[in-house]
């Protein structure tokens, strides 16, 4: 497995229209993303894997999923349908347009 590092990290204009739309006081994802940016950037994180093999999610992008799903005390299934379904999640987690609303 490799980590390929992604360096754009901004908001497809689509997902952020809708989060908007969907949250027009915003949230506490939206706000986060908002204050924050970006926690960490994937080059952090290239030195732990190999060079070669199949491209992984990002470490930080795993981590931050995982304290979202301890704040709303998601069992897993419920993490990974909020990472499919939910636009203030794809919003926080938003790494490049090809993620947007895929």
């Amino acid at each position: 497995m490799t980590l390929r590092p992604q360096n754009d990290f901004s908001i497809p204009e689509e997902t952020a229209r809708i989060a908007h739309a969907a949250y027009p006081r915003g949230n506490m994802y939206i706000h986060m993303r908002d204050a924050l940016g970006t926690i960490y950037q994937d080059e952090s994180f290239t030195d732990v894997f190999p060079h070669n093999g199949r491209p992984i999610e990002a470490p930080w992008w795993l981590a931050l999923i995982t304290v979202l799903q301890f704040m709303e005390e998601l069992p897993d299934r419920q993490a990974a349908d909020a990472v499919r379904g939910r636009i203030d999640w794809k919003y926080r987690f938003c790494q490049n347009s090809e993620k947007g609303l895929s």
